[in-house]
């Protein structure tokens, strides 16, 4: 069965954006290989808000072509976005109801992993619903102070087992686990 991954950025006090949702602090190591990551998806999940930023943001002309390719390998993936608006997108699947039955669905079907984009409102309700199969979280190297953090209200302990570590030449650390299901 196909996984879900939460692949994000974090700062080292645990938020994923700035109060004022600013992101402007992530870095892009080359040795990040996000290319790599984007070869083993072919599916996004989004929030409606994150969509309407991200879903089919097109780089200004004068991006170098790394950026270009980056974008254009992005969009190349299905899309669903999950939303209490009703709305044709002819780039996205629009999901309002039985999100966990509909996300089980979409997982039972052949295909490679679904990267679960966000924002803020969809990673916590896939938190808590414990829809997510892959924690990818890059720590970077800067305290806000403030923000949207990533664990916020959480219904019980979410124990999680690290299956991997890397350190990229900016100082950001990949960690890698899934979550450990007591018994």
């Amino acid at each position: 069965m196909r996984k879900i991954i939460l692949d994000l950025a974090m700062t080292l006090d645990g938020f994923i954006e700035g109060s004022q949702g600013e992101v402007d602090w992530c870095i892009m190591d080359d040795d990040m290989d996000f290319d790599g990551f984007l070869a083993s998806i072919d599916t996004i999940f989004y929030g409606r808000v994150s969509y309407d930023a991200w879903g089919n943001f097109q780089p200004e002309a004068s991006a170098d072509e790394t950026e270009i390719n980056l974008w254009k390998n992005v969009h190349a993936k299905k899309k669903y976005v999950f939303s209490s608006q009703t709305r044709q997108d002819e780039n996205a699947t629009f999901i309002q109801t039985d999100i966990s039955k509909q996300v089980q669905e979409i997982k039972a079907q052949p295909g490679k992993d679904i990267w679960l984009y966000g924002g803020a409102r969809l990673i916590k309700t896939f938190i808590q619903a414990n829809l997510v199969d892959v924690y990818r979280i890059s720590v970077h190297p800067i305290a806000l102070g403030s923000g949207k953090p990533l664990f916020e209200n959480l219904p019980e302990r979410l124990s999680l087992k690290l299956v991997q570590s890397v350190t990229f030449k900016s100082g950001v650390v990949q960690l890698i686990y899934t979550p450990q299901h007591e018994s």
